[in-house]
């Protein structure tokens, strides 16, 4: 190798390594682009239907959007506060009765066995090695958590009108990383990427209505205060893979824990199981075969992989990822190298090139070849 290509090795090895180091800023820098995609779609269709201009449908796509999480706003928080406060009462309702449960669970024990005092309790609640103490001490913590995650949701929605503006410059740009020759057949591929990523997020969109739907009439049926609210959280929490369907089941379960029937605590459980199992299992792996052509067994490896490398926010957004690699994958490594590698033609060997012949037989093969 030359020292030319010792040098183009060496910047290409730094800049793996500079692109890794700085992975969650690519992950949101690209969560960015796939909210900027979605907006994009919404403009794109209204401005063929009104026939305007793309700077007069910008805003009416941004009015659309405030007007939306407005709504979610008035729909969710003030049942969230409402159960939060429930949540309170029944605290300390229980705490209330809470010796008297002690000593009948302790006179129904066997003598072996003795619970501890609840002066002891409370001894061992305010120890300095207690978990109840790691917990207090944890809070500047989860505090600095909170607040991150605020600044990079800020972050992303900022970006996300910033190249919502003017996509194509950002697009030129972007491909400025590209050899000359290759820069035309880079913009065919991004064109598809933000196709195949509009087509997921129409299939996310048709799974959420159904685990909206689904979690509704159960709700409904099991006599659950605010179905509404629960059915419209697991919808829209039905966007984080797995994790998503967990969270919304926490307040629907508070809630049938306050009622006084708390046979309802397991089915309320049993019911988002169900929705679940059925959704990640069977709808969405489904849905995303026929949108972009993605196959069961892949959808759910590409979620334990990006997961596993890029943790929470790998999580949340595995399947555009794997939507995107995909077609690169499918366009540049299939469609552009191989299927257009040529085999050599074969070489036909005579028989006669594993013989040693003479210069005489070969002059008298060839007179009587005359």
């Amino acid at each position: 190798m030359k020292l030319g290509d010792w040098i183009s090795l060496l910047c290409l090895i730094a800049a793996g390594y500079i692109l890794w180091q700085i992975r969650p800023l690519l992950l949101l820098s690209f969560a960015a682009v796939v909210i900027a995609i979605a907006l994009n779609s919404i403009t794109q269709k209204i401005k063929t239907t009104l026939k305007i201009r793309r700077r007069a449908a910008i805003p009416i796509t941004l009015a659309i959007a405030a007007i939306v999480a407005l709504v979610f706003i008035i729909g969710i928080v003030p049942p969230f506060i409402e159960q939060f406060r429930l949540l309170a009462v029944l605290l300390v309702r229980f705490s209330q009765t809470l010796p008297a449960r002690i000593l009948d669970l302790q006179a129904n024990m066997p003598e072996r066995i003795r619970l501890p005092e609840l002066n002891e309790f409370l001894a061992w609640l305010t120890a300095p090695d207690s978990a109840a103490i790691d917990v207090f001490g944890n809070f500047f913590s989860i505090f600095n958590s909170s607040l991150q995650i605020l600044l990079q949701t800020l972050f992303v929605s900022v970006l996300s009108l910033m190249i919502l503006a003017n996509p194509d410059a950002y697009l030129q740009v972007i491909l400025l990383i590209f050899p000359a020759f290759y820069r035309q057949r880079a913009e065919e591929i991004f064109y598809k990427c933000e196709l195949v990523l509009g087509n997921w997020l129409g299939g996310i969109l048709i799974s959420s209505i159904f685990v909206f739907s689904i979690s509704f009439i159960g709700l409904l049926v099991l006599q659950i205060d605010l179905a509404f609210a629960h059915a419209l959280i697991a919808g829209i929490l039905n966007f984080i893979p797995n994790l998503g369907p967990t969270i919304s089941m926490v307040f629907p379960v508070i809630v049938a824990l306050i009622s006084n029937d708390p046979w309802k605590v397991v089915a309320v459980i049993g019911l988002y199981i169900i929705v679940q199992q059925i959704e990640s299992y069977w709808l969405t792996p489904t849905i995303m075969a026929h949108q972009v052509s993605l196959l069961p067994a892949f959808t759910l490896i590409a979620q334990i992989f990006f997961a596993s490398v890029f943790g929470v926010l790998g999580l949340l957004l595995a399947l555009p990822l794997t939507v995107v690699v995909k077609t690169w994958i499918h366009e540049v490594l299939i469609i552009d190298v191989l299927n257009n590698w040529q085999l050599a033609p074969p070489v036909l060997r005579s028989k006669t090139t594993h013989t040693a012949q003479s210069p005489n037989a070969l002059k008298s093969r060839s007179t009587g070849m005359l």
